[in-house]
């Protein structure tokens, strides 16, 4: 007997024993639900009750806000349409009545208790489109406001053109008389030549037009702004207003204490105010432009907001409907035969459950229990390898599956740690990698902003030697005028009286030295100018495509590269012969450029010649004449430009690398590797190529190809 409880006790924990136990306990339930059954159906009618006294009204106030919003949502677009205040508040008028109805609507549908995930998203929804309508309504009254001060700034902006005009042009035209004529009045002796043609007055009058010019640039920039539709586009003209004031400010300090200055000076001080004050031009129109957007996208929001309410009604719709039909339903049914069904119910259960206890839960549940226990023991073990195999097609069988899935997946999260790891190194390792790679794209920018620089100092001395001749022209053409002016003065001194034909002859021929003189003068002043003016644009980077002369361009710079290698090496020398095509004419191109191409080749037939000068007279102190070949022709549909020089030529096999970056031949303090590099990007950007034909020992020819119609500007060219 004791050894009978013993094992009743120790059973209790198994399988089986909960099982029969459970069964035992569901035949309890049954009956005790049949009991609670037979009442419940009598709370049939009253769960229908519930569905059409609670659901059908919430979905109907539901359905009344869908329909509502969309009469709101049409009506929002004629409040941004308004053109005047008075349009304005008649439309908020009409909308008033309409938003009264659908915040009643809101209001009823707050009452509802069921759905009540489904109601506060409607709420919601409901409430922010109304938050939308006045949002808009207050920024039309915020927009009318910014249109009315920008009409009254368009109109004082006429007024202020129409001022400034009256002001600067009578300066200017008399400025322009004055150092023309010298008459600073009519009524008054003129001035002397010297004091009338002075380069200060002509300055004055350069400061007056430049004066005019950026004010029109501003009154135009900010009338511009008022055009725009799209609030990024105004910043640029407002960098271009400040670039315009800070050179009107310029000239206005050039002008000194001039009467136009005092003038002039309260005009345009009115000007900056209309565009950059805290109440300018460009704050207005980014404003109204920001209200406009914004607007906008009040409206597809609501749109929006109107097509989420419409679905969550139509949801509730639905969710009532069926759930009022198949309660109906049921109902009918489950009191028409759930009270039959209740005894014929209990003895089937009751039947049910002594089979299912002694033929599944016996003979085949609880074996099958077994084996999965085991293999789950197995696999909290560590024993991943064997596979899960239960045969059958119920829930242990699926139980068993799935354990099968949880044995693979943690074999590849075994795997996947192991690639996580892998890739975290990897990560690393990229994230390396792409900070060196940075740091050398921040040095290689700086390595070609130094050769930029170096080659600018380059040209230093050969400018210096270029303008020194055109000036030593001047100075000698100016001392014999002055010598020809004391010969005239001698001669005119000799006969007061009328000039015997002789003396006569004299004179003009002293006259037309002077002329002579002058026009050399002029000449080899412009000379002198125009070297300044190439070296300038050579030091500000990449310009504007204009049509040149190609070979004044290159004859130019290559003189320029020539003394640069002469002011280095005083004994260097190189003879220069030129080939150019006189029908070569002009090709549209960036001189500056183009002028660095012709100089960084000019620049390394020059190194080249000289060191093999200086080798030939190591070697045997022979005799070597460095040579420079230049020449042009004009093609077909292209120029070519051929740069040739008798230097130690290239070698076959360093040809195919010199257009490398870093790559060069010099040592390390003559050259960086990048001018050809550079010169093949500027000649592949103006469409063109370079070709190379070299001779090791005999000669190294630069050949650059460019077409007659240059290519389309590219967008990055543009950013340049």
């Amino acid at each position: 007997m004791i050894n009978i409880l013993k094992h009743l006790l120790e059973g209790r924990y198994r399988i089986s024993t909960q099982l029969y136990l459970g069964i035992g306990g569901a035949v309890v339930l049954t009956m005790g639900a049949s009991l609670v059954g037979w009442f419940s159906f009598n709370s049939v009618g009253d769960a229908q009750s519930r569905v059409n006294e609670g659901s059908v009204p919430g979905m109907a106030a539901a359905f009344g806000v869908a329909q509502q919003s969309g009469a709101i949502v049409a009506a929002a677009p004629r409040l941004i349409a308004a053109a005047t205040p008075e349009t304005f508040d008649q439309v908020i008028a009409e909308i008033a009545e309409e938003r009264s109805t659908f915040e009643a609507q809101l209001a009823a549908l707050t009452q509802q208790g069921e759905e009540e995930e489904r109601f506060s998203r409607i709420r919601a929804q409901g409430g922010t489109l109304i938050s939308n309508i006045e949002e808009i309504e207050c920024s039309m009254a915020e927009l009318f406001v910014l249109q009315e001060r920008s009409e009254a700034l368009r109109a004082e902006l006429a007024e202020l053109r129409n001022e400034l005009v009256g002001v600067l042009v009578p300066l200017i035209d008399d400025q322009l008389f004055y150092a023309m004529t010298g008459y600073r009045n009519l009524d008054e002796a003129p001035a002397s030549p010297a004091q009338h043609l002075s380069k200060k007055e002509f300055d004055h009058y350069r400061h007056l037009t430049a004066l005019q010019a950026d004010a029109t640039t501003e009154i135009q920039l900010l009338s511009s702004a008022f055009n725009l539709s799209d609030a990024p586009l105004i910043e640029p003209l407002r960098e271009r207003f400040q670039a315009a004031k800070d050179r009107i400010e310029w000239s206005l300090s050039a002008l000194g204490t001039a009467r136009a200055r005092s003038q002039i000076a309260p005009i345009c001080a009115r000007l900056y105010q209309l565009g950059l004050g805290e109440e300018g031009g460009f704050g207005l129109r980014t404003r109204e432009l920001e209200l406009i957007a914004h607007q906008r996208d009040l409206l597809a929001r609501n749109q929006s907001l109107a097509l989420d309410l419409v679905a969550e009604a139509e949801g509730l719709v639905n969710a009532a409907r069926i759930s009022a039909k198949e309660a109906t339903h049921a109902s009918t049914l489950a009191i028409g035969t759930g009270r039959s069904l209740l005894l014929v119910l209990n003895v089937i259960s009751i039947t049910g459950a002594l089979l299912i206890a002694y033929l599944f839960v016996g003979r085949m549940l609880l074996p099958r229990l077994e084996r999965l226990s085991a293999r789950m023991r197995g696999m909290a073990d560590g024993d991943l390898e064997g596979k899960v195999e239960i045969g059958g097609n119920d829930e242990v069988a699926d139980m068993a599956a799935a354990l099968e899935v949880f044995r693979r997946h943690a074999l590849e999260v075994q795997r996947l740690n192991l690639v996580e790891k892998l890739a975290e190194e990897l990560q690393s390792k990229n994230e390396e990698l792409e900070k060196v790679l940075d740091d050398l794209r921040v040095a290689q920018d700086q390595i070609v902003m130094r050769e930029k620089l170096a080659s600018l100092g380059e040209l230093t001395a050969g400018v210096a030697h270029e303008i020194k001749n055109p000036l030593n022209f001047v100075k000698n053409f100016s001392e014999s005028s002055e010598e020809l002016m004391e010969e005239l003065v001698e001669v005119l001194d000799e006969s007061p009286g009328a000039l015997s034909e002789e003396q006569r002859e004299l004179v003009d021929e002293i006259c037309q030295d002077l002329t002579d003189n002058m026009g050399r003068i002029l000449q080899h002043g412009n000379r002198a100018d125009r070297i300044v003016h190439d070296m300038l644009m050579m030091g500000r980077g990449s310009g504007e495509r204009q049509s040149i002369e190609i070979n004044n361009l290159l004859n130019e710079h290559a003189r320029l590269a020539y003394h640069s290698a002469r002011a280095t090496d005083a004994d260097f020398n190189l003879t220069i012969e030129t080939d150019f095509d006189p029908d070569v004419g002009q090709i549209e191109a960036v001189p500056q450029d183009l002028g660095r191409v012709f100089l960084n080749m000019v620049g390394n037939a020059c190194y080249a010649t000289d060191e093999k000068r200086r080798a030939i007279e190591a070697d045997d102190g022979g005799t070597f004449f460095p040579t420079l070949s230049l020449s042009t022709r004009r093609l077909d549909d292209r120029i070519e430009v051929s740069i040739r020089d008798n230097g130690n030529g290239i070698p076959p096999e360093v040809v195919d690398k010199i257009f490398n970056p870093f790559f060069t031949t010099k040592p390390t303090d003559k050259g960086t590797g990048l001018g050809l590099a550079l010169s093949n990007d500027i000649v592949r950007e103006h469409g063109g190529n370079i070709r190379v034909v070299s001779e090791p020992g005999e000669f190294t020819e630069m050949i650059v190809e460019l077409p007659l119609v240059p290519p389309a500007v590219t967008t990055e060219e543009v950013a340049r």
